[in-house]
């Protein structure tokens, strides 16, 4: 007796005969007639089970999981090799040109010290080993020519358009440092220019600046000239304010162009010296953790933080003698000065104050090896930033409140202009992989959203890759 004929048996007892089976899948692919599955054979109503919505569900997930894998072997196949040499083949592959000049830079990961160095005050960041590519090589004709493997867009210009700060796009950080250069003296032609990158965008952490000191790398060897690094990091920080319309201190394009490897540079934003502070112990690690909320410095709120500092140093000054900036005001003295300031702009040089007093604290504790003292100064760091300067949001709140439960993790906070990107966290090294992993699992779970995260060392600053000095 064949299973379809018990089956039928079976329903003419139960008063089924009429009633039209769900059909379910067994494995390999059998197929199946029953009433019902047999995780649902107890007394109660008749309800089949959903098997095909379950089916189409699990098939999805199923593909999903393949398309990222297949995603991330695209994206490590990418990144073996370095970004120097892909802008020069993607440069070759858009306009059947061999370079004439490379030049590659830094991403930046701020340790600690944000917002302090538009108010002259100290920073601590350390450059990644992720880095940005730019080949040059001078245009036959009157027009320049950019394209980034981001899009494969070509991007053109004619000249005199090129080198006007008003028409912006992700090309006017390159034309901005072309326009640097032309100011000096220099005889930069139009440019067909190829950019590739590691340096995740709009994560706080320095991309632009990366772009910009990569184009001055590279056009320092087509001009065959060597600008001071003070200097150099001066003229990509103003084709950043003239081209791109964001006011951003010095510290980003600083470390990009000064990075040594294996430190951090804690950068007096007044004088500009940088003095290396060693993160060279291989007994921590680095790890960077990104929200996937991307920012835009452009926007409003960071120009507006300014203001807000810029008032309340009029009202200080108003309320017991000029300050040269918010670096010379003692929390005494901001404290003295708070019935006459707005209270969202006493807030921000709260901050402000606090701020670098932590990153010179921030600094000694490093060179001692005090790690959990540097942890504990980061989380302070986070709270600031999100009560009282208020560039915070919601997914870097809940990244760093992550990694405080996390193993083996010192501190967390947030990293970059703020608003979106990514947060920092210093860890013991042999826990940085199952910290970053915790991280992003409690991250997916609370958000659906899976942030990407890496563990890097202080990596070099910016060079020439071609021609070789």
């Amino acid at each position: 007796m064949g299973l379809r004929h018990r089956t039928r048996q079976r329903q003419r007892r139960r008063g089924l005969a009429g009633h039209r089976p769900v059909q379910h899948r067994r494995a390999r692919g059998r197929r199946h007639r029953s009433d019902r599955p047999w995780h649902t054979r107890a007394e109660g109503p008749r309800i089949p089970c959903p098997v095909r919505g379950h089916r189409r569900q699990r098939e999805g997930r199923q593909a999903r999981h393949v398309l990222r894998h297949r995603l991330l072997r695209a994206e490590a196949g990418r990144l073996s090799k370095p970004a120097a040499e892909r802008c020069a083949e993607l440069l070759f592959r858009q306009f059947g040109r061999r370079p004439d000049a490379v030049g590659s830079a830094p991403g930046r990961v701020n340790l600690i010290g944000e917002h302090t160095d538009y108010n002259d005050g100290f920073v601590l960041p350390m450059a990644l080993e992720r880095r940005t590519g730019v080949a040059v090589c001078a245009s036959r004709d009157a027009r320049w020519r950019l394209v980034s493997e981001h899009d494969g867009v070509v991007v053109e210009w004619p000249d005199e358009q090129a080198m006007e700060p008003e028409r912006r796009d992700w090309t006017s950080y390159c034309r901005g440092v072309a326009a640097g250069f032309r100011r000096l003296g220099h005889d930069v032609p139009p440019l067909c220019v190829a950019v590739a990158s590691d340096v995740p965008l709009g994560g706080g952490l320095s991309s632009s600046a990366a772009l910009e000191v990569s184009t001055a790398s590279a056009i320092e060897g087509l001009v065959g000239v060597r600008l001071a690094p003070v200097g150099k990091a001066l003229l990509c920080q103003k084709a950043e304010h003239e081209f791109a319309g964001v006011p951003c201190g010095y510290m980003d394009q600083a470390i990009s162009v000064m990075a040594r490897a294996d430190h951090a540079l804690l950068i007096d934003c007044r004088s500009l010296e940088a003095t290396p502070v060693p993160v060279s112990d291989g007994s921590v690690s680095v790890l960077i953790v990104n929200s996937m909320v991307r920012h835009e410095l452009s926007g409003g709120e960071y120009a507006r933080r300014r203001a807000q500092c810029a008032s309340a140093m009029r009202a200080i000054g108003r309320a017991g003698g000029p300050p040269l900036s918010l670096r010379d005001v003692s929390l005494e003295s901001l404290t003295a000065a708070r019935p006459h300031l707005d209270p969202t702009v006493w807030r921000r040089a709260r901050h402000v104050v606090s701020e670098i007093a932590r990153t010179l604290d921030a600094a000694t504790v490093l060179r001692a090896g005090d790690y959990a003292g540097f942890g504990r100064l980061m989380y302070d760091s986070h709270d600031s930033l999100r009560d009282d300067y208020e560039v915070s949001c919601d997914e870097l709140d809940l990244l760093v409140e992550t990694a405080r439960r996390q193993r083996g993790v010192f501190g967390a906070r947030m990293t970059g202009g703020g608003f979106g990107g990514c947060i920092v966290a210093l860890v013991e090294a042999d826990q940085a992989s199952s910290a970053g992993h915790g991280i992003a699992t409690g991250y997916l779970a609370r958000t659906g959203v899976h942030p990407d995260w890496f563990v890097t060392r202080a990596g070099d600053g910016a060079r020439t890759e071609y021609p070789a000095r």
